[in-house]
């Protein structure tokens, strides 16, 4: 959109930067993360219209205006805003680039870092989203089913794709693998009653099977008891994630997309599909397709 000759400045700022695909904005509550949005126009022209919002978490190699991109039609035809994070790697100096999937790194809690976007997103388009949606992809879906068990409250819908590595619900094993002693790493339990309340989707690609880069070495610096236990595919460590969370009363939808690998763009009608369904109060039986 341009901005008209008789706008006021404040309406030329919306116009050019708050509009449709805008550009990276830093993390007022942290300036070491930032995120951008899709706005849909609707969002300034029916002030009275419900706004829904849908978080889309980079993976690892955080193509962060992909995955905002990806959704801008769908933010558009459902009157829906996009946020897109960035988590750069190294945020401490060690070049770590996988922090952000565990919740925690040093004295950074990511899920905090995010609600902070949220909030920030919230006031810079004069809207509260007290609830949203969510979605992360192999990286990405580490953060998501995770920040689910922290906030379910918090969240509408989660869809989790294709994650390397995946938290139970089992009470046998220590954060990660498992939720043991969550509350003395979170300060808080599980609400398990909001937890049913979410609709989650899962989605991988049925040739997304190698197994080199997301198994961890017994002898490695990243070894931790049961960090395997899952599975030894994204497959596999899907379908435990599903029956971890049905077990609970969750409701599962989980898409497994022929002939594809580990790759976004593969799985992506499906998660689609997903959110309009959603929103479209149109949701098929849950269960694995």
């Amino acid at each position: 959109m341009l901005p008209r000759l008789n706008d006021s400045p404040d309406q030329r700022m919306r116009t050019l930067y708050l509009t449709g695909e805008t550009t990276i904005v830093a993390c007022h509550a942290d300036p070491r993360f930032s995120f951008m949005l899709y706005v849909p126009p609707s969002a300034w022209d029916e002030p009275d219209r419900p706004l829904d919002l849908l978080v889309a978490v980079h993976g690892t190699m955080r193509l962060q205006s992909e995955y905002r991109n990806a959704f801008s039609a769908f933010g558009r035809f459902n009157n829906c805003v996009i946020l897109a994070p960035l988590f750069p790697v190294g945020v401490l100096g060690d070049l770590n680039a996988s922090g952000y999937k565990y919740m925690i790194e040093g004295d950074i809690r990511y899920d905090e870092v995010l609600l902070a976007m949220v909030d920030q997103a919230g006031t810079l388009l004069k809207r509260e989203f007290g609830q949203f949606m969510l979605f992360g992809f192999s990286g990405g879906g580490h953060f998501t089913h995770r920040f689910l068990y922290l906030h379910p409250d918090r969240l509408r819908a989660v869809s989790v794709g294709a994650p390397g590595s995946v938290t139970l619900l089992d009470e046998t094993m220590d954060w990660w693998p498992g939720i043991r002693d969550f509350d003395r790493v979170f300060g808080r339990g599980i609400d398990f009653d909001a937890l049913k309340r979410v609709k989650v989707h899962l989605s991988v690609g049925a040739a997304d099977l190698e197994e080199w880069e997301i198994t961890f070495p017994e002898d490695g610096p990243d070894a931790i008891p049961g960090a395997n236990s899952a599975g030894r595919n994204r497959n596999e460590r899907l379908d435990a994630l599903r029956e971890t969370l049905t077990a609970r009363g969750v409701e599962v939808w989980h898409d497994v997309a022929p002939g594809v690998p580990h790759d976004m763009r593969g799985v992506f009608p499906y998660i689609e599909g997903f959110f309009t369904d959603l929103l479209k109060d149109r949701l098929r039986t849950p269960g694995k397709l």
